[in-house]
């Protein structure tokens, strides 16, 4: 290959690099970012808070309950914990791309919109995921909590399916109207500007 064609080429691919996002488009694309990344520490500081208070309730608040009961609802809440921390790691590498200085490029907030569509998969797995503890929880409390006379039965199957189906809608219509407020419209605000930005 001889000068003139490496020249060529230096200027081919020149022309083929991902364009830029103008300064004003960096600053209003800045604003949703933030406030998702904001709402992000918001939800993983109150995950924290909601997980240390459900321990304190269980060893603190009902001293006088039997060390079964205690002992089962601690093993529940670590499970908990367990998939809260797998859930958000997932989150936590989308928190720092978000925060990422060098996302300069239409392409790289491409590829953070598809992040985005990912973690609301992630994000509604996550609260489906405490179905199974919803479930659990229902069992430990009607074999453990005094009742005026025996369950029977019927009554306990009857009580466990309509609070799980109860659990199930509640949890899933809460995940898609959370995920709507506080993600959501920020995603979509990101996504007409760049839109707007492809027009132009």
């Amino acid at each position: 290959m001889n000068i003139d064609d490496l020249k060529n080429a230096w200027n081919d691919d020149v022309s083929d690099e991902t364009p830029e996002i103008s300064i004003e488009h960096k600053n209003k694309i800045n604003l949703p970012l933030e406030k998702i990344r904001k709402n992000m520490r918001m939800e993983f500081w109150s995950t924290v808070g909601i997980l240390i208070f459900g321990f304190a309730i269980v060893w603190i608040s009902v001293p006088e309950a039997p060390f079964k009961f205690k002992f089962y609802l601690t093993v529940l809440l670590v499970s908990m914990l367990i998939v809260v921390s797998f859930f958000f790691s997932k989150f936590f590498k989308l928190y720092n791309d978000i925060g990422n200085p060098m996302m300069k490029t239409y392409d790289s907030l491409k590829d953070l919109m598809y992040q985005f569509d990912l973690n609301k998969q992630y994000y509604l797995s996550f609260m489906l995921s405490f179905v199974p503890f919803l479930v659990c929880e229902l069992i430990i409390v009607i074999e453990f909590l005094p009742h005026r006379k025996p369950l029977s039965d019927f009554q306990v199957a009857t009580t466990i399916i309509s609070m799980l189906a109860a659990g199930l809608f509640g949890l899933f219509l809460l995940a898609k109207y959370w995920y709507r407020i506080f993600y959501g419209k920020y995603v979509q605000q990101i996504e007409n500007l760049l839109n707007e930005f492809q027009k132009k």
